[in-house]
């Protein structure tokens, strides 16, 4: 990619530099007259996308830096009309989006190709940096008091459905306690909905007047990028903006890094913090410590490795000890925020509300011990190369990989570029195989295990719940009141004048002005399919890959290949679920959970489940098994593996032993049921979910495998097993025995394998392994879809009227209307 233009750009090079472990190329500049920052991620494919990152600081819960995530799609300068982007990026094949974080906000470019991108870039940047910001905006986005007396707008609305939630209270509270009121880590930017009723027009253009400079703008922007073309584009914008920014060479305060930093806890803080709920069985525990500098990469790479060891997975020690052994949560999660002082969270999840102080307590008393003995030194060097596989992965697959790091650098890092150029190795990783087991411990007890924290104990009370709907109906009625019935009408007029003023039609003429992109500059990336086995009935096409598969050995299975360059292999098994008795449907949600973490048998030998899932994770990326809506089949189950190249042949033994050698042990099928049935109360929390539970419950039929895994019917049924389980766990086993032998049957099964075939000594001769297991080849059976497995009145919407779920725990509403869709015919 050329770096130059035809005339002297004002953005100067700052550095260039490949990743050592993955085809990517990073370029910083800076421009010399206004100070924004471009880091371009250049790397092969079709898309472009840009993350337009700009720091955000404030010391209150105003919700300024929210507003502003909407306003500026409300017009610019030029443009000064609602929809202009949007409609312009539809022209463009472009799609746009935004998000405010506690520490930035971004606004995000989708694109194919680069010419489209590059028509909406000098656009899209006037709007970030003079957008209108009018009155009549601010009124009809952040809040306003409509004409029935009630509150709305779009960010208000946003915050109704989150603020009162248990885990926005919990997380607020936490905050709360690991900041002064001095650090900006401490305040909600989205807004408390108290504060946003009051937030005027002229608050939020102050705080984009003096956080929305171009100084404080890093464009990190991600593809197959025309550096000239970009300089040039980008020049030009500046000088169309310098008249309406404050001057470059004025005093700015970097934000988070010229602010007063996070002072060390002085003790530890144990909160119990209520939220409205009226099924009071279970909360959450949150737990916050102060961690490491977020640019000190072997730090954090041994913090991600530890919260691996920790709990990654069923056989790390929280989760093995805490949630399959004590069976006191239903999960431990964890993660780290990145920050001068990072922020580690431990978050066990569904815990019962009686055992809150008890579990929080326990989770010491495991974090101690583990601290207080030596480690399993070999688990943990597995977890460091599993680290190391996971980074490789994604950094070659996942274009966030690098524009999360390029943001926390921007934001966090050393302006003179060194922190960045961290990003060209994952050397920390040696380091790290080679830390003693006294190093893990020091660092184990340094930011978590002896380290003073904020535990945040959630408890679930329907008394809150019944306390905050009261009250907002007393403030709405009191509101009315002082309104009145002209003071109504008034506002319902300001509210349609400003709705007329927002909405204006956009003259044909401005969108005119931009042709619609040629698709010359849109590079595919260059696949190639092949197909063995039955899969050859869909047809076969002529190329390099077919070429390599016909030179194998044929086989029995459905396999297709997708060619593509990778040093990874992406092999997924969809199977249909029609020869599921249905009868036995609803166990599936057991079946899934239990499937990787189960005993198997070995040469006559019965391996624990820690054994297995342990050669598991040395052997894989990663492994997952669900409901088959990715592979593009909801009604379906997917197995799908990620796995290194040397580790394809391996891959297959694994979904054969898995299917077929697994034990269904009472011990693990009690310890799943415990789980599951934990988490049904945290599910019935979410209006979105519930909405599409009943959704589903209405509309489907009693085939559906959807339906069959929903939550409604997980907490009816599942209990009944569990109840079997304890009485007669002979039968429950032989159901999910019965289940076993109608899924995994050789005409249940396809297999879609994506690499680069060329990598593979043999493609196709491994999964004889499976297909032997599978028994004598019979003809496939077809694929049910969702549309076949509608009810009555899923078939016929809108017969049943409307249905109304009361949730008096939540402040929003949520909706689905379903109408009569288009049928793909031939299936």
């Amino acid at each position: 990619m050329s770096t130059t233009t035809t005339t002297k750009s004002h953005f100067e090079t700052l550095q260039q530099f490949d990743a050592e472990y993955a085809p990517t190329k990073l370029t910083q500049y800076k421009s010399t007259r206004t100070g924004m920052q471009v880091v371009v991620v250049d790397r092969k494919g079709p898309k472009v996308q840009g993350y337009f990152t700009l720091a955000t600081e404030i010391f209150d819960d105003s919700g300024a830096p929210h507003t502003l995530e909407h306003l500026v799609f409300m017009g610019s300068k030029s443009y000064k009309y609602k929809g202009v982007l949007d409609l312009l990026a539809n022209r463009a094949y472009s799609n746009t989006n935004a998000w405010t974080a506690t520490d930035h906000t971004a606004y995000t470019l989708d694109t194919a190709g680069w010419e489209g991108f590059a028509q909406i870039l000098p656009v899209y940047l006037e709007h970030v940096i003079v957008p209108t910001l009018t009155d009549e905006g601010c009124y009809t986005e952040v809040h306003h008091v409509d004409g029935d007396g009630n509150d709305a707008g779009v960010v208000y609305s946003e915050m109704q459905g989150v603020q009162n939630s248990g885990p926005e209270l919990m997380d607020l509270a936490a905050r709360r306690a690991l900041y002064p009121e001095s650090v900006g880590f401490r305040y909600e930017t989205g807004g408390m909905m108290e504060q946003l009723r009051v937030l005027t027009a002229e608050r939020i253009r102050e705080f984009h007047r003096e956080m929305y400079q171009p100084k404080n703008l890093c464009l990190v922007i991600v593809g197959e990028v025309e550096h000239g073309n970009m300089l040039e584009i980008l020049d030009a914008f500046e000088e169309g903006i310098l008249g309406d920014i404050p001057k470059p060479d004025e005093p700015f305060r970097r934000p988070w890094m010229e602010s007063p930093q996070t002072p060390a806890l002085k003790e530890t803080v144990l909160q119990t913090v209520e939220f409205p709920e009226e099924d009071e069985s279970a909360g959450d525990i949150l737990v916050g410590f102060l961690g490491p500098d977020c640019n000190d990469v072997v730090a954090t790479g041994a913090l991600n490795v530890l919260l691996t060891y920790l709990s990654g997975s069923s056989i790390s020690v929280l989760e093995n000890t805490m949630v399959e052994r004590e069976e006191l949560a239903s999960s431990i999660g964890t993660w780290w925020d990145a920050r001068p002082n990072s922020v580690i969270w431990l978050q066990p999840t569904s815990v019962a509300t009686e055992k809150l102080a008890e579990v929080e307590k326990r989770l010491f008393e495991v974090l101690k011990e583990v601290a207080g003995k030596p480690l399993d030194m070999e688990y943990m060097v597995d977890c460091v190369r599993r680290e190391r596989r996971q980074v490789m992965f994604q950094a070659e697959s996942n274009s966030e990989f690098f524009s999360t790091n390029v943001i926390n650098d921007f934001l966090f890092g050393k302006r003179d570029g060194s922190t960045l150029r961290d990003l060209a190795s994952i050397r920390e990783y040696d380091i790290l195989e080679k830390w003693t087991d006294e190093e893990w411990r020091d660092f184990l007890r340094r930011w978590i295990s002896d380290a003073k924290h904020v535990s945040i104990l959630g408890k679930p009370s329907k008394a809150m719940s019944d306390k905050l709907k009261a009250e907002e109906v007393a403030r709405v009625a009191a509101q009315k009141d002082v309104l009145g019935e002209d003071g109504l009408k008034a506002l319902a007029k300001k509210l349609e004048d400003a709705k007329t003023k927002n909405d204006a039609p956009i003259p044909e003429a401005i969108l005119e002005q931009w042709p619609v992109p040629g698709v010359s500059s849109i590079h595919f990336i260059d696949t190639e399919t092949a197909r063995a086995g039955p899969a050859r009935s869909l047809g076969l096409q002529s190329n390099g890959a077919q070429n390599v598969i016909d030179k194998a050995k044929d086989t029995s299975l459905f396999l297709q290949f997708e060619h593509v360059p990778s040093n990874f292999v992406f092999v997924s098994v969809l199977l249909g679920t029609s020869g599921i008795p249905v009868e036995l449907r609803p166990l599936l949600p057991l079946f899934i959970d239990n499937f990787f973490n189960t005993p198997i048998m070995q040469n006559g030998e019965k391996v624990p489940f820690e054994a297995v899932v342990t050669d598991l994770e040395k052997d894989t990326i990663s492994y997952h098994i669900g409901g088959g809506s990715r592979l593009g089949h909801s009604e379906g189950v997917g197995i799908v593996f990620q796995v290194e190249l040397g580790k394809y042949e391996q891959t297959i033994r694994w979904i054969r032993t898995m299917m077929f050698d697994a034990v269904f042990d009472v011990t693990r099928l009690r310890a799943a049921l415990t789980k599951i049935l934990a988490d049904i109360p945290e599910a019935k929390r979410s209006g979105n979910g519930m909405a599409y539970a009943v959704d589903a419950m209405l509309h489907l039929d009693s085939t559906s495998t959807v339906k069959a895994r929903n939550t409604l019917v997980k907490a009816v049924y599942l209990k009944r097993i569990r109840k079997l389980l304890t009485t007669d766990p002979d039968a429950v086993i032989a159901k999910l025995e019965a289940l076993r032998k109608s899924l995994f049957t050789f005409s249940n099964v396809r297999v879609l394998v994506v690499t680069d075939v060329n990598k593979l000594p043999n493609p196709t001769e491994p999964w004889t392994h499976l297909s032997d297991a599978l028994g004598a080849p019979t003809a496939l059976v077809p694929l049910e879809m969702q549309h076949q497995r509608l009810s009555a009145a899923g078939r016929t919407p809108g017969s049943l009227g409307t249905t109304i779920v009361p949730m008096p725990t939540i402040d929003s509403s949520f909706a689905i209307a379903s109408a009569t869709g288009h049928r793909p015919g031939g299936l």
